[in-house]
């Protein structure tokens, strides 16, 4: 394996100054993905979120064609307090994570990067990183927007049985098997569906709000979802449509001329 395939020139951290400063002349788009260390059920590792994230950023800065965005160090820790009932959960307060990533998007920015996509691999991450990115977009006047599965979760949710399927159930058991089978103990895998019998609160309905509650009032084994349904074909089917998704819209941004970008959603 030569320097270039286990050291690709998209990669931030592994490139001298100078070529960093060579390569802005033609990208301005970074990926910087954001993760979490926390319990994924009796059947999975602490680092699902953190590892995915990494992982997701990578494979799409190499599904991009030339020029591809730059993919930063993932950040691993992130708002998991929720979980803290269950060993091994490192949590991150709110103001820490924003601040961290607020002082990241300001240094980018100072480099000459125009376009940054926060890759969130946690879904209570959203608030904290969604402060962030507005107070970068304020302050650098650069373009900002987090993605927590927006471009492809609808995509997943036609591939599975389960619902209410969130956290380390039939989605995210399938897509570890699909990439690292020898962390999953499928012995272990269960069946914690949740059935709140209120739309409003069903994660998964296009009415439900947005709430939060301590992860043990909702399951003793972690799981949220049906962990047993999961396999390794359907991870390899919803890592394809993620990928090739996020892909697609990394790609508008990149080539949209900066000053036709405004800030809207994020």
């Amino acid at each position: 394996m030569n320097k270039s395939e286990k050291y690709p020139d998209f990669m931030w951290a592994t490139l001298t100054w100078p070529e960093i400063e060579e390569r802005l002349k033609h990208v301005d788009t970074a990926i910087l993905p954001c993760g979490a260390i926390e319990q994924h059920g009796p059947h999975l590792p602490l680092d699902v979120d953190t590892f995915d994230a990494e992982y997701m950023a990578r494979k799409v800065a190499e599904a991009c064609p030339e020029p591809k965005p730059f993919v930063l160090p993932v950040i691993p820790f992130g708002v998991s307090y929720h979980h803290s009932k269950f060993k091994g959960t490192i949590s991150v307060t709110n103001n820490a994570l924003s601040a961290l990533i607020y002082d990241i998007g300001m240094s980018l920015a100072h480099n000459g990067i125009k376009k940054l996509v926060i890759l969130n691999g946690h879904g209570d991450n959203v608030p904290t990183l969604t402060y962030a990115a507005q107070m970068i977009n304020r302050d650098a006047r650069i373009f900002v927007c987090v993605e927590t599965g927006e471009t492809s979760d609808v995509d997943l949710y036609d591939l599975i049985d389960t619902h209410n399927d969130i956290h380390a159930g039939e989605i995210e058991t399938s897509t570890t098997l699909a990439i690292r089978p020898e962390l999953v103990d499928m012995r272990k895998a269960v069946d914690d569906t949740i059935d709140l019998g209120n739309e409003y609160l069903d994660y998964t309905s296009d009415r439900g709000v947005s709430w939060y509650v301590h992860t043990e009032r909702l399951t003793k084994s972690g799981v949220m979802g049906n962990a047993t349904k999961a396999t390794a074909e359907k991870g390899h089917q919803m890592w394809e449509i993620m990928i090739r998704k996020m892909a697609e819209f990394v790609e508008t941004i990149k080539n949209t001329p900066f000053d036709q970008l405004y800030q809207n959603r994020y």
